[in-house]
């Protein structure tokens, strides 16, 4: 943790998490701040959907739900931002407080119910960022919580904004908006993705097209959902979204809250979902790895297990934006240490297939 996040951070700490992301999220956008991005490694470099990225280490959705702070995110050193989740129409999202820090746990739980301020305006500020810079940008869409039609949401969303993104990821899995986690069922899945495929092909749109799956899943419902992904062409699987179950050694004193859990209390079954995943598909299908990340051990292990990227959030909240630098160097060290030319030879070395 660098020396003046020890030194915010308490006062941070101090508010209620909504508020202090907020904050955050204002200094970002407002504020003036140095280029920390380091020099670049080649063996960290990775190709995926057809996108050269620097580094493998990006920042998940739900961070910068609006696409307010874009510029300065990227500052911090991220190979790929995700941004969103954004939904058709405007909502606020669930009743306060929604947002709880499981401090002693390393992990956050939200059931903040996809507030965001709505495509029309999500899209004149990626519009803005677009004129002066061509960051790898992945955006997540969902659907409004009374939509009547689940399907136009994501549809339209798709239409509205696939041409600002370098990758756009269908949330299915967030367990904060009633009914959505059912899209994942069979029959509703192949109806979603079969109506967004069937308009990017007449279109003929290349935009790489990625899921985000649910934790809390059996082996049968992810392989089920793989090769529903794979028979639509779906380009990469983004594994996984919070979980509603809750690991019985938890000590914190918010740890019974509704909502989804995420940080270091997900990390084990992220990372069972991705080997279930890559294991199933022979690595045939690319996967984002994202769940408890802190440190470059814990982006190495998801790499192994099939990751081709890496995703965090709750580590740049507990240790401030140098974590990046940190896990960079690490996952850097522990590739050649391993003889690694490249990251791509270690995706998957540790699953049989």
């Amino acid at each position: 943790m660098d020396t003046l996040y020890k030194l915010i951070r308490p006062i941070l700490f101090s508010l209620r998490p909504e508020d202090a992301h907020n904050i955050t999220l204002s200094l970002l956008k407002y504020g003036r701040y140095p280029d920390k991005r380091t020099e670049h490694h080649s063996i960290l470099y990775n190709e995926v959907f057809g996108r050269h990225f620097n580094n493998p280490i990006g920042l998940a959705a739900g961070f910068d739900k609006n696409a307010s702070a874009i510029k300065n995110l990227y500052k911090i050193g991220f190979g790929f931002i995700e941004v969103g989740t954004v939904t058709p129409k405007p909502q606020p999202g669930n009743p306060k407080p929604r947002l709880f820090r499981l401090t002693e746990d390393h992990g956050i739980i939200n059931r903040l119910g996809f507030n965001n301020c709505g495509a029309e305006k999500f899209r004149q500020n990626i519009s803005k960022f677009r004129r002066e810079h061509n960051n790898i940008l992945g955006i997540n869409i969902g659907k409004n919580k009374d939509a009547e039609d689940a399907i136009g949401d994501y549809l339209g969303n798709y239409k509205n904004l696939s041409s600002l993104a370098d990758y756009l990821v269908i949330n299915i899995s967030s367990p904060n908006t009633p009914g959505l986690r059912e899209l994942q069922n069979t029959e509703n899945l192949e109806k979603l993705l079969g109506s967004i495929t069937d308009y990017r092909n007449d279109k003929n749109d290349k935009t790489p097209i990625l899921l985000k799956v649910a934790p809390d899943l059996s082996d049968n419902e992810l392989n089920n959902i793989a090769d529903i992904s794979i028979h639509y062409g779906i380009d990469g699987i983004i594994a996984t979204n919070t979980t509603i179950t809750r690991p019985t050694d938890l000590k914190s004193a918010n740890k019974n809250e509704m909502g989804g859990l995420s940080g270091g209390p997900l990390r084990d079954l992220s990372n069972k979902v991705i080997e279930s995943i890559y294991r199933h598909t022979k690595g045939s299908i690319p996967i984002i790895g994202v769940g408890g990340v802190s440190s470059g051990q814990d982006a190495y292990q998801k790499i192994r297990l099939g990751a081709s990227l890496v995703q965090i959030y709750s580590a740049l909240i507990f240790e401030g934006p140098d974590v990046l630098t940190v896990i960079l160097k690490d996952l850097k060290y522990l590739l050649e240490k391993d003889g690694f030319q490249s990251l791509k030879e270690a995706v998957g070395v540790d699953v049989a297939i």
